[in-house]
């Protein structure tokens, strides 16, 4: 490129006549010599010069242009009036670039108010199915107008996000697309229940199973809409957190820090000099971060894990003591080749601890799955920001999940992180601050002890039953014993839903935590039809887990505890295992000396890992469990699941012997003993009524709670003895 720079007359030429070695025009030449004379054309070593100067200083001061002059052999003249002229035409090739978006988006926006005008012409009232009253022509006006400034708005929006997201700043976007949000109400607020009184009569109770945990809001919702202009910034959210994964899961010091327990805890510092962001997040100091990182080796191949991971429904029966709901609000690209390579999706999910006394936390979060190499597959979930979305815990989910790595055998190594922000609005209960603020309740570690034992579990089903205690041999088929272990998944989903503080219940709170920590809830049940009256408590004792879950596993010890069975002897007449450790089964118990134990059973499940344990079981009738056996259909089955969570309580004085001392009570720890002890959570559920018009008799609410705190009594009374240490 080359420039004509002009050597005199007006200002806004360039360059002087005398210098540079330019010829010099006189008075008494001739008015041809004079035009000839009055322009210079600069060679390409002074343009090529003048150029990298004006990217480094586009205004260059008297000194600086004075030594160009000198450099190039020019006036200085001319070295001013060449920058005046390259500014000028930048701005105008500005100009011109921001007149074409601008045209380009008034465009878009003008073709939208004709699409809207045309379907106003179109449009049928909902109510009765005719035309709508027509308006006049200038309100219709003004609310284009409004949804003008609204598609704006959206747009500032987005880029803020991008920003906020991505570490960089987006000044505008290329292109304005109409907007189709789906009016999808997230806002928790709706449910029955929150933060209100209970309705007393049956017939106003919410009508759905506990086993749905989903919230009300978005079960009869469609796949919500996303927009073109949200999908390109949907996939840099998931591919910047896929990269920030990548390397917290590949960087060691300084970025983790191992506690003395052996776990990797993120260094804060240095992950905010690693990862700046652009958010005031952090200037909030009720903000606390739990960040955690943790391996395992599981019996599942990568293929099939990511499968699961990738499937709402399969993800929740994969961790059912953890995620309390999962739904797929929308599905931003299904993948490639049939595969889940590079699937986005937009989530809603509820995670929980198995307790009464501990809020939930939700998000609204993308899942992306790609493939790093041959074996090697990434899921990565990070909150997104939705507008219809509003939780009740404030959390946030930075880049989070696994790197799962093919082994021999059908194994997988799974590395797992877990990185949220919380905001504590109210004070955590002092039973669970301890777990909760060293991030082990919600933590990277709990997600892999539980993913491996839910993959022993899952493997166990193609293995036949070969037991002798299969209740004399009337499991005949692999099929039997799978259809056994899907109705014991029913039963432990179902207790798990049933003792959270999970919004997604559909259940109403009749009684919220009193004097004893008893909260009690109540739903309409399809199976059983009726409604079941919900009670759960968590007390502390000064026992490991481990003997907390082998007294109450053992049929011998259970009528020390369990009320309803009178003090009968209880046994063992069917045996499933489903797991390495012998804790892991399912079991049908019967009541040996009671006059109804022909026809009513209880099926049982334990399951036990380094994370805490589970004993659930609910009363099931002969007939039904001889039809389970048998591998016909479970889902009809009625089932009152109650039983126990057994967890470490984060007290890292680990004792190998049990403490004395006395037990606790419900509220907290006994002040006498700072040992490690067990956090236990109990739950009933029992059937007040199948008559759809009766009154809630505030009877049946003293009865459950009774209930439970005579259990609580007993245990911990059997616990405290001289044989507590010994049960296995």
């Amino acid at each position: 490129m080359s420039f004509v720079v002009g050597v005199g007359g007006s200002g806004s030429g360039s360059g002087g006549g005398d210098g540079g070695g330019s010829s010099q025009h006189h008075d008494g030449g001739s008015e041809t010599d004079r035009k000839k004379k009055r322009y210079h054309r600069h060679t390409a070593q002074q343009i090529q010069r003048l150029e990298s100067s004006f990217k480094e200083c586009p205004h260059p001061d008297e000194k600086q242009r004075n030594q160009l002059s000198t450099e190039l052999g020019l006036a200085p003249r001319q070295i001013k009036f060449w920058f005046q002229n390259r500014r000028t035409q930048l701005k105008a090739q500005h100009e011109r670039a921001d007149n074409t978006a601008l045209k380009a988006e008034n465009d878009k926006i003008r073709c939208e108010n004709i699409a809207i005008r045309e379907a106003l012409k179109h449009a049928i009232c909902p109510n009765c199915g005719g035309p709508p009253v027509s308006e006049d022509p200038y309100f219709d006006e003004q609310k284009l107008r409004i949804e003008n400034v609204h598609l704006r708005e959206e747009l500032e929006r987005m880029s803020t996000i991008a920003s906020k997201y991505m570490g960089r700043p987006i000044s505008q976007l290329s292109t304005l697309h109409p907007m189709h949000i789906s009016p999808l109400d997230l806002s928790m607020t709706s449910l029955t229940g929150c933060g209100q009184g209970p309705s007393l009569d049956f017939d106003l109770l919410p009508g759905s199973s506990m086993s749905s945990a989903v919230p009300n809001n978005l079960q009869s919702q469609p796949n919500l809409a996303i927009s073109d202009m949200d999908k390109p910034l949907m996939t840099d959210i998931a591919l910047t957190a896929m990269e920030e994964l990548l390397r917290l899961i590949h960087t060691n010091e300084p970025l983790w820090t191992r506690t003395d327990e052996s776990r990797d805890i993120l260094n804060l510092g240095s992950y905010e000099n690693v990862f700046p962001r652009s958010s005031n997040r952090g200037k909030n100091h009720n903000l606390r971060v739990e960040a955690s990182r943790s391996s395992g080796i599981v019996f599942m191949n990568a293929m099939a894990l990511v499968d699961m991971f990738m499937d709402c429904a399969k993800w929740a029966e994969l961790f059912p003591s953890i995620i309390a709901a999962s739904k797929t609000l929308s599905v931003i690209s299904p993948g490639m080749g049939g595969t889940h390579e590079r699937a986005l999706h937009l989530l809603y999910e509820e995670m929980e601890v198995l307790s009464p006394l501990v809020e939930t936390r939700e998000f609204c979060e993308l899942r992306y799955c790609q493939q790093i190499e041959q074996g090697s597959w990434i899921v990565v979930n990070v909150s997104y920001h939705l507008p219809q979305f509003v939780s009740h815990s404030q959390s946030y989910r930075y880049p989070s999940g696994c790197l799962i790595q093919d082994m021999p055998n059908g194994y997988s190594k799974v590395t797992w992180v877990e990185h949220i922000e919380t905001e504590e609005k109210e004070p955590i209960h002092e039973l669970y601050r301890d777990i909760i603020h060293r991030g082990i309740a919600f933590g990277a570690e709990r997600f892999v002890t539980t993913l491996q034992r839910m993959c022993e579990r899952f493997a166990s089903l193609s293995v036949p039953a070969s037991s002798s205690r299969d209740l004399g041999g009337v499991i005949p088929s692999l099929e039997g014993k799978r259809s056994m272990m899907r109705l014991a998944q029913r039963m432990t989903s179902n207790y798990c839903l049933s003792v959270s503080r999970s919004n997604n219940t559909r259940a109403t709170v009749v009684s919220e935590l009193n004097e004893v920590g008893i909260r009690v809830t109540a739903h309409k049940s399809p199976e059983p039809n009726g409604t079941v009256l919900c009670a759960a408590t968590t007390f502390w004792l000064p026992n490991s887990p481990q003997n907390v879950f082998n007294f109450l596993k053992d049929e011998r010890t259970r009528p020390q505890w369990d009320v309803l069975s009178h003090g009968n002897a209880v046994q063992e007449v069917a045996h499933i295992s489903n797991g390495s450790h012998p804790g892991n089964c399912i079991s049908v118990l019967r009541a040996s000396n009671a006059s109804h134990s022909n026809n009513m059973l209880i099926l049982q499940e334990t399951s036990t890992d380094s994370s805490g344990a589970l004993v659930v079981y609910s009363p099931v009738d002969l007939s039904a469990l001889n039809i389970a056996m048998t591998g016909e259909d479970t889902s009809y089955i009625p089932l009152l699941s109650s039983g126990f969570t057994i967890s470490p309580d984060g007290n890292s004085n680990i004792l190998t012997t049990e403490q004395g001392g006395g037990a606790s009570t419900s509220s907290g720890r006994s002040s006498s003993s700072s040992s490690s002890g067990s956090l236990i959570t109990v739950g009933f559920q029992i059937m007040v009524s199948n008559l759809p018009s009766a009154k809630l008799n505030m009877e049946s609410v003293e009865t459950v709670n009774n209930l439970i705190g005579t259990t609580v009594h007993q245990i911990k009374t059997a616990l405290s003895g001289p044989t507590a240490s010994t049960t296995a």
